[in-house]
């Protein structure tokens, strides 16, 4: 049986927003055999921006049902089920985070109708629903709300049935393992025994060698795609040498960020030794030229550098265009930023959206006050702190201490006893050491989750 599933939110993350609608169709692989689809009251405001997108609104949500009530329901329907949607992630992990908050752990196998379509329709120009139901012939009845885009999405899979068929393939079959380059020493069932969960994973050889430590906010999902890669004679290799897996919940995403650094460094797997750290591959780096204007350069990060990035990327390509939207979104001079080559005027100023410092008409005070700000908001924002995060339970809260600038380490605290008191936060801490990459992956992971909780302290306090 296939669930096939659409859901609305109040917005991008699953950690801090909420369900406003679900939609459930069940499917035996004929046909549709069952439906389900509600409002769901998310017990928070629904943005202005959401509610132009999906049309759904606060006032259509303040009788709906609360997600705990509809629950047993989600249950009860998606149960023995493979749980499908398109970009699957998304939903699935909002419905187990939503399910998280009520103290319940929701599993299913699960199925992304975008990776089938691109292996079983190769070639479109856009997997995005929109653009692949319009490729299809699918018209979708309520775009961007549960019950129209999941019923497209049902009409997709029935497609990708048909397909698959043709092949002489179950359609379940493309989300099975292959076994053929497996270790013989791995029990392949403990793969469905990894936790949902973030954390640390481990690999070890027949030799009870580690070979291999990562980390992901999904060990099992992560160790799955692993287990799928078979892209290289490197990734083929560690594979067939994996005779043993093991792993520790961290519940914070940042914590195995850190974890993961620190362990790497200490135990020096194979496997980590011969990969490249796509964390250190590019930079945002920051100077003061001649004429006093602050400018912004991307360059290769090294470890001889003096500097810190202001933030890290996985290559020149996103690193370009992240600088190009910092620029759009500030009013920076794209000659000062590196991204238009050339004497005289950038491309900005001749449209108007620079304000001319590549000539010399905006003075480096006003141009600077931009440069600043955005600075800023990559920089630590205080001098000590502490960072509050999940927890390995519901009753538990990861902390993660800086001070004076320099990580001490982290630790994991009873939430009731996270009061803000810096004595109990600071208690709780195990130290590690600090250096380069933990920073950046602190910058990082800072800059790109601002919703997380920051309690600024007095290092004389928590001492």
């Amino acid at each position: 049986m296939f669930a096939i599933i659409d859901i609305e939110t109040t917005g991008g993350s699953p950690v801090t927003e909420k369900i406003t609608e679900i939609a459930i169709f069940l499917h035996d692989g004929e046909q549709v055999v069952d439906e389900y689809c509600t409002l769901i009251n998310p017990e928070k405001k629904i943005p202005y921006h959401i509610t132009s997108l999906t049309g759904i609104s606060n006032a259509m949500v303040a009788d709906a049902p609360k997600f705990y009530e509809v629950a047993k329901k989600i249950v009860e329907l998606t149960e023995g089920s493979i749980f499908i949607a398109h970009n699957v992630n998304f939903d699935y992990e909002f419905i187990r985070n939503e399910f998280k908050r009520l103290g319940y752990t929701y599993s299913r196998d699960k199925l992304c109708t975008v990776q089938l379509s691109r292996r079983l329709i190769p070639g479109l120009p856009s997997y995005s629903l929109g653009k692949i139901c319009h490729e299809l012939g699918i018209h979708i009845h309520g775009r961007h709300r549960a019950g129209g885009d999941a019923y497209a999405t049902v009409k997709l899979f029935e497609k990708l049935l048909h397909v698959s068929k043709d092949k002489d393939k179950s359609i379940s079959s493309y989300n099975e393992l292959n076994t053929k380059h497996l270790n013989p020493n791995l029990n392949a069932s403990l793969l469905k025994t990894l936790p949902e969960e973030a954390g640390t994973y481990y690999f070890f050889n027949d030799q009870q060698e580690l070979i291999y430590i990562g980390k992901s906010k999904n060990i099992r999902s992560r160790v799955y795609t692993h287990f799928r890669n078979y892209s290289t004679k490197k990734s083929i290799e560690m594979l067939h040498n994996i005779a043993d897996i093991d792993y520790e919940v961290t519940g914070s995403e940042l914590v195995a960020l850190l974890k993961e650094s620190e362990e790497i460094k200490k135990h020096r797997p194979l496997y980590n030794r011969a990969q490249r750290r796509a964390i250190s591959t590019y930079g945002l780096y920051t100077y003061i030229d001649q004429n006093g204007y602050i400018r912004f350069t991307l360059d290769k990060n090294d470890s001889k550098k003096e500097e810190l990035p202001l933030r890290s990327f996985s290559g020149l390509k996103v690193a370009k265009t992240y600088l190009l939207s910092l620029v759009e979104n500030h009013e920076l001079c794209q000659k000062l930023c590196g991204l238009y080559p050339g004497s005289g005027s950038c491309f900005s100023y001749e449209i108007a959206s620079c304000n001319g410092a590549c000539i010399g008409k905006e003075s480096p005070e006003d141009y600077n006050k931009r440069a600043k700000l955005i600075i800023r908001k990559h920089s630590f924002r205080h001098d000590s702190f502490f960072i509050l995060d999940s927890g390995k339970s519901l009753d538990e809260t990861a902390v993660i201490q800086i001070e004076h600038g320099k990580y001490i380490g982290y630790g994991f605290l009873d939430s009731a006893l996270a009061d803000g008191n810096p004595a109990n936060l600071s208690a709780c801490i195990s130290r590690f050491e600090d250096n380069r990459d933990v920073q950046q992956i602190l910058r990082n992971h800072l800059s790109q989750h601002p919703e997380l909780k920051i309690l600024p302290f007095s290092p004389e306090i928590s001492g």
